[in-house]
């Protein structure tokens, strides 16, 4: 009898510990290399998660698209068969329409500017947004103002640009944008866009200097032309059943997790901002740094008319005025 018991107890001793030390694993990707402003993000978010639960939240990180593309993995997010992305805006207006209005070209000044729309009243308004669509959005982070680049010609004014066959984003502000310069639109998700302007599919594309930097774009393209033409958002996604299941306190341990993670890739990038064009330059490139920006947005003028009716003025210039 004694001996029954004292199995009984070691089981239930052996059960106890295992429950305490049980870690729910969940998985994180991005589209690009682990050694870029995306990869820092979600290595920075995974050790946060891990330190503020204590160890009982795992995250697996995958990176270079290993997972699929931003637009499948944001998908799998929504379904649940992934718990968790870190993407740019590029294809997240598919999902929920009202951020389409942050891909607006020349709405932002600088940097400074958009950090301070994305993490004020305007920003978390939008954030509330995707809760009604199957996620919890837990902090906005960045891709920086984004550049073209092209294998055809130095790009000085907005006329370069007719003709060229462009990759985009699947974002249909972008498309509608780049019709407006005489773009050749070619919408494609981004782990197939290096071997598309490798085999001349392709002309050209455009990216912040951090994502040309960590896909090695310099490889096959020899024109960079720092347009600055739209400020790229980057999101931590979870899926909304999952954040829901989550303790009180591990729900704010996520959210701080991505605001750590956010703070890290900012910082990346502005590294990133700092050197690209020095290092772009080592490496071959053709950079044009001193464009008329003005050219470029008057070019636009019809195009920003239609936004305008699109989005409400209202809208536009309470991002455009936000101190």
């Amino acid at each position: 009898m004694k001996i029954s018991r004292l199995v009984l107890a070691l089981t239930l001793a052996a059960g106890f510990v295992a429950s305490a030390a049980a870690q729910t694993t969940m998985r994180i990707s991005i589209s690009v290399a682990q050694n870029s402003h995306q990869g820092v993000a979600i290595d920075t978010f995974a050790k946060e998660v891990e330190k503020r639960t204590s160890g009982r939240y795992k995250i697996q990180t995958f990176y270079s698209g290993s997972l699929g593309g931003e637009r499948e993995s944001i998908e799998a997010v929504q379904l649940g068969t992934q718990a968790l992305a870190f993407s740019s805006t590029g294809p997240v207006p598919n999902f929920v329409p009202e951020t389409k209005i942050l891909d607006v070209p020349f709405l932002f000044r600088d940097k400074a500017h958009a950090r301070a729309v994305l993490d004020g009243p305007i920003g978390q308004e939008l954030l509330a947004k995707f809760d009604a669509k199957g996620f919890k959005a837990l902090a906005w982070a960045e891709n920086g103002f984004r550049h073209m680049t092209n294998s055809k010609r130095d790009v000085k004014a907005p006329e370069d640009l007719k003709g060229l066959k462009m990759r985009t984003m699947e974002n249909p502000v972008h498309i509608a944008a780049y019709k407006g310069f005489g773009i050749v639109t070619t919408p494609m998700a981004f782990p197939e866009v290096f071997t598309a302007l490798q085999q001349g599919t392709v002309d050209g594309q455009e990216n912040p200097l951090s994502v040309i930097i960590a896909a090695k774009f310099d490889q096959v393209q020899k024109h960079l032309s720092l347009t600055g033409h739209v400020y790229s958002p980057c999101i931590f996604l979870m899926n909304k059943a999952e954040f829901d299941k989550l303790s009180a306190a591990d729900k704010q341990a996520f959210i701080d997790a991505a605001k750590e993670g956010a703070k890290a890739n900012r910082a990346r990038v502005d590294e990133d901002d700092a050197k690209g064009v020095a290092d772009l330059r080592s490496k071959g490139m053709t950079v044009i740094d001193n464009l008329d920006k003005a050219k470029f947005v008057a070019a636009l003028a019809p195009v920003n008319a239609e936004f305008e009716k699109q989005f409400g003025k209202a809208n536009l210039d309470r991002i455009r005025n936000y101190k």
